[in-house]
């Protein structure tokens, strides 16, 4: 008879597979914002459209996973609601830069940042979180970190679309890994946040005619189709960043990149020799930082090296949303 798997490797195996899946979502997301483009909508339409559909959604998630009275206990609680409001600003800039990269050719600068964010990740993992990276991971950061630098001297210009992509998103994945609220109220109260100014800039531009929510039937479904292509990554990451490592965190999102990577190359955006050695420089570090983690697996490593505890939703105790005390030692997770 084979025994059944422990409570901590399913729930190991689930947190590696939510945190796949929003990749891969992530990967493919460029091609959706390009249809919603070629209705006619431009990238300040189409986050006014993410903001209010997705709050539209992430409401479903709070219902269904009955956590509303968690909603309201965030709420009544100032200190972590202003945290939520700065891991919104931050999420909403990210989005509008992606959008308006994705849709004027600059695919492969979008990827570059994308490339970049799991470095930041690794490196805060180490600094904020205590997390061990071992001589797989530094050496994968150390080529990864090499790529970065190739491509930016390919580029011939200060990559600044690349940067406040990882940035931004690197700095979101530290909040919400640190404050604590569940997935699915942290989102919806981001969502919430960013709903009031989406609608009301999308009252505006359909009152002036400049909208195109109902100009087609095509572009009503597009545009509507934005919350779920919010919702679902986000939710996804959320509730995987809290269960596993920012390390690990990192280098699944190598993933994303590269789907982005084919994308902008299929489409034709200039691509030279430089840009490729880059990309190699890239793509070996990913495969060693995946041999070091098979070759740990097969040391017996025990899975709490992989995966942190349930997230503990909203605690009595207030110093868990103390981001100011980052530096000091955070409670046992593992």
């Amino acid at each position: 008879m084979t025994a059944s798997p422990s409570p901590n490797s399913s729930e190991a195996r689930t947190a590696l597979a939510a945190g796949l899946l929003c990749y891969l979502i992530w990967g493919f997301v460029p091609l959706i914002f390009q249809q919603m483009a070629h209705q006619g909508a431009n990238a300040w339409e189409i986050m006014g459209h993410r903001a209010v559909w997705g709050l539209v959604w992430s409401l479903l998630l709070v219902l269904l996973a009955r956590q509303w009275s968690q909603v309201m206990a965030v709420l009544r609680q100032p200190k972590v609601l202003g945290w939520l409001s700065l891991s919104a600003i931050l999420i909403a800039t990210n989005w509008t830069v992606y959008i308006v990269a994705v849709n004027n050719g600059r695919t492969l600068d979008a990827s570059l940042g994308y490339y970049l964010n799991p470095l930041l990740n690794m490196a805060a993992g180490a600094w904020l979180f205590r997390e061990r990276i071992d001589w797989a991971g530094k050496i994968a950061m150390a080529l990864a970190a090499v790529g970065v630098v190739l491509q930016t001297l390919a580029l011939g210009h200060a990559p600044w679309v690349s940067l406040v992509l990882a940035l931004t998103f690197a700095a979101y994945g530290i909040i919400r890994k640190r404050v604590s609220v569940d997935a699915q109220t942290g989102l919806f109260l981001e969502c919430l946040l960013l709903a009031l100014p989406g609608l009301i800039w999308l009252i505006h531009i359909e009152a002036t005619g400049a909208g195109h929510f109902t100009a087609t039937p095509a572009a009503t479904l597009w545009l509507l189709f934005a919350g779920p292509a919010t919702v679902i990554p986000l939710a996804l990451f959320a509730w995987a960043a809290r269960r596993m490592p920012l390390s690990s965190m990192g280098f699944l999102q190598f993933l994303a990149p590269t789907i982005v990577f084919i994308i902008g190359m299929i489409q034709g955006e200039a691509l030279g020799p430089l840009r490729i050695a880059s990309f190699v420089f890239i793509w070996v570090a990913v495969g060693v930082f995946a041999v070091g983690a098979v070759l740990k697996v097969r040391r017996g490593s025990r899975t709490a090296e992989t995966i942190v505890a349930p997230e503990p939703g909203l605690l009595d105790d207030p110093a868990e949303d103390r981001m100011a005390a980052m530096d000091d030692d955070a409670p046992s997770s593992r």
